[in-house]
């Protein structure tokens, strides 16, 4: 994994700072509908440190997805927002809240630069030419799983390899696993938002999967032939199922007091993929969700983990 350089962070004054991460937490509290609930159960230093990192993320997500921009605008935008990124990573000063509180959590959890950039950079790439087409005609994004692995890793891999620098860990393969992690996490996201992808212009699943089981895009778009669409998509669930063993072997090697925040965050994503195949793969006649009363069970059981 990339390495980072350590750069002076401007001081601020404490109630500045805690203002700047009350600000996160509550971006993260009001977005982070999934990952909230993993946060909720580490220590504060370590959970304001990943509310830092998810309103930066939701920062880039808003840019990329604001209504009323062309895709040019919003790339534009989003490059704005990069270069002020890196300014405050360098240790420039920033009257942002979030970047003001990320740079506090980058000095404290030695989180790299180049990872945060990443994120961006994965986020760019849902502002590809191709998607200008609009919801009437869904646009195929990427021809093979490779790409879209790569796609899955710059949005949802890097978030894992971000996230055990605050949970912490010392052995290096934790580092793979946390990637694969964040590729199954993003794969059920991509398997549960078929339908609203579509209806932005946007199909995730490989082409070459649509080959495979003749389906066109037009077709899972509608979701009207659930037959012929659930082969396809029970494929792509046992994928996200494999990256998820990544997960079991990844809870041992981040330090004991982030394990149960690992394991919420594991089981409430789990817990959706679990939902979706339960459903034979019908994400068409309503959203997949796990309740709020189901996860909250699972921070109860998070938190005895913590206390044990």
């Amino acid at each position: 994994m990339s390495s980072t350089t350590a750069v002076a962070v401007p001081k601020h004054h404490p109630l500045q700072l805690e203002t700047a991460y009350c600000n996160c937490r509550h971006i993260a509290r009001k977005a982070a509908k999934n990952f909230y609930y993993g946060f909720m159960v580490l220590p504060q230093r370590r959970r304001d440190a990943l509310c830092a990192v998810y309103a930066f993320m939701r920062q880039a997500d808003d840019i990329s997805d604001e209504p009323g921009l062309t895709l040019a605008e919003r790339r534009q935008k989003l490059s704005t927002f990069l270069d002020n990124f890196r300014r405050a990573a360098a240790g420039g000063t920033t009257d942002d809240p979030v970047l003001m509180a990320l740079q506090d959590a980058q000095q404290r959890f030695s989180i790299p630069t180049t990872l945060l950039e990443q994120l961006v950079a994965g986020t760019a790439m849902d502002l590809q030419e191709e998607f200008a087409a609009g919801p009437t005609q869904p646009v195929v994004a990427y021809k093979t799983f490779d790409q879209l692995y790569d796609y899955c890793y710059h949005v949802a891999g890097v978030v894992g390899l971000v996230c055990i620098k605050i949970f912490g860990y010392t052995d290096n393969t934790a580092e793979p696993l946390a990637e694969h992690l964040g590729v199954a996490f993003q794969l059920t996201n991509i398997l549960r938002d078929v339908k609203e992808d579509a209806q932005m212009g946007r199909i995730y699943i490989p082409q070459e999967d649509l080959d495979r089981f003749q389906v066109s895009p037009a077709e899972l778009a509608a979701g009207a032939d659930s037959a012929k669409l659930q082969p396809l998509l029970k494929v792509e669930a046992k994928r996200a199922r494999d990256f998820y063993a990544s997960g079991e072997a990844l809870l041992p090697l981040i330090e004991e007091v982030s394990q149960p925040a690992l394991w919420v965050l594991v089981e409430v994503y789990r817990g959706l993929l679990d939902r979706i195949e339960a459903r034979n793969y019908d994400v068409y006649s309503e959203r997949v969700r796990v309740s709020t009363f189901d996860k909250i069970k699972l921070l109860i059981r998070g938190f005895l983990k913590r206390l044990a």
